[in-house]
C-alpha cells in the first residue's frame, strides 16, 4: 500500500484536513475538520486515495458485486474505482425525483448482490447506516464498508453492532501524529483535539443502552445486523438471516385436524412463510413419517418449523416430553414454546434436550386471549428468566416488545386484517400495529388465512403487509 504519511501531508497542504473552530453539522464545535470534497480538484490525488481504498478492500479479502459511493464527497471516488477495475456501480440520491422512474438509488440492481460501501470520513456512522438501509430495501446486502478517514468516534463499533465491518486507511490518531512529528501542528492542537474527541465518543451504540431515545434507534436495526450481533444466539440469528433473505416476516399457524392437510398447506405456503407452526397433538393420523415429509418441505421452501406445545411442567416432565413419546418433537421442531411459571427448571429441563440440536425456545411473557394473566410483574419475570438462560431461550411470544435487547425475537398471536374477536376470548390485531406499532418482530396468523376462499393470497397479504410495516419502522423510528 502507497506511503500514507505523505498521503497525509497532501491532505493538509490542500487544506482537506483543517485546525480551527468549526461548527458541524450536530452543532458541536470542533477544533478539527475534514473536507475532502476538495480533491476532485486534483486529479492525481483523487486516484491516489481511490487507489488506497480499493487495496484496502482487496487487502481484507472483501467480496462485492458492486460499489456505492456515500453521497456526495465519496461519489467521485466510488466512480474512479468502478471505472479503474471494472466493477458495476450505483449511485444513491439524496432525495428521490419526482418524475421518470423516482428511484432513489440509480443503477442496475441484482437482488441478493453484496454492495461495498465507499466513503471519506466516519465519525458516528450514522451516514453509512442510511446508505446501507436504502440498498438494503432496495435487495441488495451490505457487510462492508471502506473509508478514508476514522475520526475514532465510536463510528467502527456502531457499525459492527448494526452488522457493518468497517475498514479504514487512516485513523485520526495518525494524522495527528504524522502532523506533529513534521511540525505542521503543535502539541496544543493535537491535545485540543484528543480532549474533543475523548469528550465526543459514542461509547454505547445507539439502541443498546435502555433510554427512550436509543430505544427508538434500535428499532431501526434491520433484521440481519441483528442477526449478526455477538451476543444474539444461534436460533434467533437463524430465523433473523431468514426473514431478511425470504423478505417474510410471516409465521402460520396450521391448526389443521389431518397430516394431508397440514402437509399441502406447508408445500404451498412455505415459499411465503419464515415459520410454519403446528400443534401436533390435534393432529388425528399423526405419525413419523409425516413429521419427515415437513422436515423435507422445511428444507425444500426454507421455513422454521415451530410447534406450539407450551411446555409448563417441571424440567424432568418437559425433558421426556420434549425428547420422546409418541411425538419424539425435539427431532423435527426447530422451535419450542414454553411458560415461566415452573420457574427456572423448565427452561433447563426443555434446554438439556434442544441445545445439543441446535434448537430454540420461546417463553410465553404474553397472550392474545382476554382476561390472560400473563402480564405486569409476571412479564417482566419471563423476559429476566431469558436473559439468563439466552443460550437456549431467543425470544418471546408477546402482544408487544417486552425487552429493549436487539438479540431477542418477538413473535405475536392474534393477527388479523381486520379486527374482531371470535366470541371464545381471542383478541386481533392487524400486521402494521404489530410490527409497526408495538414493536415486534413476527406476526403469527391462522384463522385470517386458513378461512380465505385463496390461502395462497391470503397469505401472500398478510407476508406484504408485515414486510412493509417493518421496513417502514426502519425507516420511522419515531413510531
Amino acid at each position: 500500500m502507497e506511503n500514507v504519511d505523505d498521503l497525509i501531508i497532501k491532505l493538509y497542504e490542500i487544506q482537506a484536513v483543517k485546525f480551527g473552530t468549526f461548527k458541524l453539522k450536530s452543532g458541536i464545535t470542533s477544533p478539527i475538520y475534514f473536507d475532502l470534497r476538495i480533491i476532485v480538484s486534483y486529479p492525481l490525488l483523487m486516484n491516489q486515495v481511490s487507489s488506497l481504498l480499493f487495496q484496502c478492500a482487496e487487502t481484507a479479502g472483501l467480496k462485492f458485486n458492486n460499489v456505492c459511493g456515500v453521497p456526495y464527497a465519496a461519489l467521485p471516488l466510488a466512480t474512479v474505482i468502478c471505472s479503474k477495475h471494472d466493477i458495476p456501480m450505483v449511485i444513491l440520491r439524496k432525495e428521490a425525483k419526482d418524475y421518470g422512474t423516482k428511484r432513489l438509488v440509480e443503477g442496475t440492481i441484482t437482488p441478493g448482490d453484496t454492495c461495498l460501501i465507499i466513503d471519506d470520513v466516519v465519525s458516528s456512522g450514522s451516514s453509512v447506516m442510511e446508505t446501507a438501509e436504502i440498498l438494503q430495501k432496495e435487495g441488495l446486502k451490505v457487510v462492508d464498508a471502506v473509508m478514508l478517514i476514522d475520526r475514532e468516534q465510536g463510528g467502527r463499533a456502531h457499525l459492527a453492532k448494526e452488522g457493518v465491518r468497517l475498514q479504514s486507511i487512516i485513523s485520526l490518531s495518525r494524522v495527528l501524529d504524522v502532523l506533529q512529528a513534521t511540525k505542521r501542528i503543535d502539541a496544543d492542537v493535537v491535545q485540543s483535539v484528543r480532549t474533543f474527541i475523548q469528550e465526543n465518543t459514542i461509547v454505547t451504540p445507539p439502541g443498546l443502552n435502555g433510554s427512550p431515545t436509543a430505544k427508538k434507534a434500535q428499532m431501526e436495526m434491520s433484521y440481519r445486523a441483528r442477526a449478526e450481533l455477538p451476543e444474539t444466539s444461534p436460533p434467533a440469528s437463524r430465523l433473523l438471516r431468514l426473514m431478511e433473505e425470504k423478505k417474510s416476516n410471516l409465521c402460520f399457524s396450521a391448526d389443521v385436524t389431518e397430516s394431508a392437510e397440514l402437509l399441502q398447506l406447508a408445500e404451498e405456503l412455505g415459499p411465503l412463510i419464515c415459520v410454519l407452526k403446528t400443534h401436533v397433538d390435534i393432529l388425528q393420523d399423526f405419525s413419523q413419517s409425516v413429521a419427515d415429509k415437513l422436515s423435507q418441505l422445511a428444507l425444500k421452501h426454507r421455513f422454521l418449523i415451530f410447534e406450539d406445545r407450551k411446555f409448563a411442567d417441571i424440567g424432568n416432565t418437559v425433558k421426556l416430553q420434549y425428547e420422546g413419546g409418541l411425538y419424539r418433537i425435539s427431532s423435527w421442531s426447530h422451535i419450542i414454546n414454553a411458560h415461566a411459571v415452573p420457574g427456572p427448571g423448565v427452561v433447563q429441563g426443555l434446554s438439556a434436550v434442544g441445545r445439543p440440536l441446535d434448537r430454540g425456545c420461546l417463553l410465553i411473557a404474553q397472550m392474545s386471549s382476554a382476561g390472560s394473566l400473563a402480564k405486569g410483574d409476571y412479564t417482566e419475570s419471563v423476559v429476566k428468566m431469558a436473559e439468563e438462560y439466552s443460550d437456549f431461550v431467543f425470544g418471546f411470544i408477546c402482544g408487544e416488545k417486552v425487552s429493549s435487547k436487539p438479540q431477542f425475537v418477538h413473535m405475536t398471536p392474534g393477527v388479523q386484517m381486520h379486527l374482531r374477536g371470535d366470541g371464545l376470548g381471542q383478541q386481533y390485531s392487524t400486521p402494521s400495529e404489530v410490527i409497526g406499532k408495538k414493536g415486534s418482530d413476527v406476526i403469527i396468523v391462522g384463522r385470517g388465512i386458513l378461512a380465505a376462499s385463496d390461502r395462497v393470497k391470503a397469505a401472500e397479504d398478510y407476508r406484504k403487509a408485515a414486510w412493509e410495516a417493518y421496513l417502514s419502522r426502519l425507516s420511522s423510528p419515531s413510531q
